[in-house]
């Protein structure tokens, strides 16, 4: 590790292409805008390149996972399956309907790439890496998600179609109704870390992730998140078999596969947030004495959620949109409110040790804050338990007055 540094190799990178700018005859003024410029477009290059490895990826898996092969025609074992697709997508015809409001038709899909895209600009992918070490960057997160919903909302109403128009309708519904206890799950990290900074987060993590302190906020926010990104079993809205195909039933070529790739890269950058707000980001050992392993650490804790991810997907089924939306209003949203006060109550109780404090000083605050979700699991189950109950009574009186109002007509 002492012979090669890659942080130094980043470093001598910098100053060769600083010392190309200045040979060019660019002010410090335009060589700043420059390397602002292209830290951007690579920023922005990240999810996207990503995206190309996971589409294969989760092909394969949920191949294996239904007991089939996947692709495996184009290239070796199938993997280069995703160029012709995207060849395909590239050359199909482009066709806009008439009476479409053109402006907002053409805006919704760039717009839902763009959403996701800006998320990663908070993103802390090292401890040296991330593009906006923003104060508010959680704030920022929620606010620049929500353009996904306007994207969708905009796809529906522009496409003058009543199927498209009552699809967005769905789909902001179910995002509306899971976008609250998503919020309320984010307070529990930033309270721990007592910062809205991604950064500070992941540097709060230090003495141990949040998973451990908070496990119950951590399974909200995954739970939540996936019904954000609109993946199975929360896919609901985009089944051909309930609404044609969705908001985006209108849109051909690459106008639909802007909506596609937007809600891919969607789904691991939401892995990549659980990973950042509650396994620790970028942090494992040696990270302080070699800061790129802060990368590879980020990049594995989000692929690793990923595969739960594609596990859920492939082997559960579709909700009814009363289903979803009662999951949400009527389990998830008391759950996190109880969670969000309980944590809140216990982070002042269990006030946060000396960072100079050894590793048994941290264990009474951990063993205080897991004691304290169990408290609140045990309930969750009997509280779940004495409902299923109560229900199940109200459809055995039901099915007995109706049994015996049979007997009676016989």
């Amino acid at each position: 590790m002492e012979g090669f540094d890659v942080a130094n190799l980043f470093v001598s990178i910098g100053q060769v292409w600083t010392g190309f700018l200045v040979n060019l005859g660019l002010s410090s003024q335009w060589i700043a805008f420059v390397n602002k410029l292209v830290a951007a477009l690579l920023l922005t290059a990240l999810p996207v390149t990503i995206v190309v490895f996971t589409i294969m990826g989760e092909r394969k898996i949920i191949g294996r996972f239904q007991d089939r092969l996947g692709p495996n025609r184009v290239g070796p074992y199938g993997f280069l399956q995703t160029v012709p697709d995207v060849v395909k997508l590239l050359t199909k015809e482009i066709i806009t309907p008439t009476n479409v409001d053109k402006v907002m038709y053409n805006v919704a899909p760039a717009l839902s790439v763009i959403a996701v895209i800006l998320i990663w600009a908070v993103m802390p992918i090292a401890p040296s890496m991330i593009g906006v070490d923003l104060d508010i960057g959680v704030v920022y997160f929620l606010a620049v998600s929500s353009l996904a919903t306007l994207a969708i909302l905009l796809a529906g109403w522009s496409s003058n179609n009543k199927y498209a128009l009552i699809a967005a309708f769905r789909t902001v519904s179910q995002l509306v109704s899971y976008e609250v206890p998503l919020v309320l799950s984010l307070l529990v990290p930033v309270m721990l870390a007592s910062s809205l900074s991604m950064n500070d987060i992941v540097q709060a993590q230090s003495r141990g992730w949040f998973v451990i302190l908070a496990p119950i906020s951590m399974l909200i926010f995954f739970i939540s998140g996936t019904a954000e990104v609109g993946r199975s079993p929360f896919d609901l809205l985009e089944a051909d078999s309930e609404i044609v195909a969705g908001f985006n039933i209108e849109y051909s070529g690459m106008r639909f596969a802007m909506f596609f790739l937007g809600e891919w890269i969607h789904a691991f950058t939401f892995c990549a947030l659980t990973a950042t707000l509650y396994f620790g980001g970028w942090r494992g050992p040696f990270v302080d004495q070699v800061p790129a392993l802060g990368a590879l650490y980020f990049f594995a804790k989000m692929f690793i959620l990923y595969l739960i991810h594609i596990w859920i997907r492939a082997t559960m089924p579709r909700f009814r949109i009363d289903q979803m939306l009662a999951f949400s209003w009527k389990f998830l949203v008391p759950l996190a409110l109880v969670n969000v006060a309980v944590m809140a109550l216990a982070t002042k109780l269990l006030a946060p040790p000396d960072l100079s404090a050894s590793f048994w000083a941290t264990l009474p605050r951990w063993g205080g804050f897991l004691g304290v979700n169990l408290i609140m699991a045990v309930g969750t189950f009997v509280a779940v338990r004495e409902v299923a109950r109560q229900a199940r009574r109200k459809e055995e009186e039901v099915s007995g007055r109706f049994g015996s109002a049979a007997v009676v007509q016989e």
